[in-house]
């Protein structure tokens, strides 16, 4: 039994943790403003890069629950971040596949993106950045396929091959790198999850070592694997991807299993984590 005393944080991901699509998880508000009361510090950290932070500030409110945004850290950021720190003033230009949670902060951090080819003529570029984007067309994926082809470097915000929806599993950013990666034989650098960089800029935004902290999310291909990378203990929620038996097919494994925010929920208030 471990005491919730010595957990100061956790990393909370979204899809499929705090909701389906448009559908709210049954206690999402208790369980922020159990978070709240117990005063847990939290950042909700996504693989979702199609959305702004506002978004999803806006999109909480809509459920009933306050946060801001600096509580909110998803891969395009973090791939934003992460390429200002690697990349030269002359390494600015970008193909960008992705939709306004991508292309918002690239832009506002300097970079210049490009538009799809138009016309007979490319202008070269230094990066390709492919992200979650709902209006994928044949021309985006020529264009990047081109640009990899001349030897653009190759970043991606995640790997997920599929969202959930209240609908059910979706195609995610995953499927688009599979065709980039099909014609093209480049491998992207992946920033999000299951990668540490993720969640080390969300231990940096926390303010909290490692020790201190739990991640929280549904998948284990990237939320519980990217824990493990980075050496941070985890809860599995059944709320979303992963199933209980899923665990056995792996070679690692969270450091709890919950079935949901409610069963989180639950452990905050006895003060106490089985």
């Amino acid at each position: 039994m471990v005491a919730w005393s010595r957990i100061k944080g956790f990393i909370i991901d979204m899809d499929g943790v705090l909701w389906h699509g448009k559908q709210p998880m049954p206690g999402l508000v208790d369980f922020f403003a159990t978070l709240r009361r117990c005063q847990k510090r939290f950042v909700l950290a996504t693989n979702n890069a199609s959305q702004t932070q506002q978004q999803y500030v806006d999109k909480l409110a809509r459920f009933g629950v306050t946060v801001s945004p600096d509580e909110i850290l998803t891969s395009s950021m973090a791939t934003t971040h992460y390429l200002l720190q690697q990349c030269g003033q002359d390494k600015r230009t970008a193909y960008v596949i992705g939709e306004a949670g991508l292309t918002e902060p690239m832009r506002i951090a300097g970079f210049e993106l490009t538009a799809p080819i138009a016309t007979t003529e490319l202008s070269p570029v230094d990066m390709v950045v492919c992200g979650l984007d709902r209006e994928l067309t044949w021309n985006k994926l020529a264009t990047a396929t081109l640009h990899l082809h001349q030897g653009a470097a190759f970043y991606a915000t995640n790997g997920d091959t599929t969202l959930p929806t209240e609908l059910g599993n979706m195609i995610g950013n995953g499927g688009t790198i599979a065709a980039l990666t099909a014609a093209t034989g480049r491998v992207p650098m992946v920033i999000g999850k299951p990668g540490p960089i993720l969640y080390q800029q969300a231990l940096a935004l926390l303010g909290l070592a490692k020790e201190e902290t739990i991640a929280i999310g549904d998948r284990l291909d990237t939320d519980i694997l990217g824990a493990v990378n980075t050496g941070v203990e985890s809860i599995l929620l059944l709320s979303g991807i992963s199933s209980r038996a899923d665990i056995a097919e792996v070679t690692y494994s969270p450091t709890w299993v919950m079935e949901d925010i409610q069963a989180m929920t639950s452990a905050l208030k006895s003060q106490q984590l089985l």
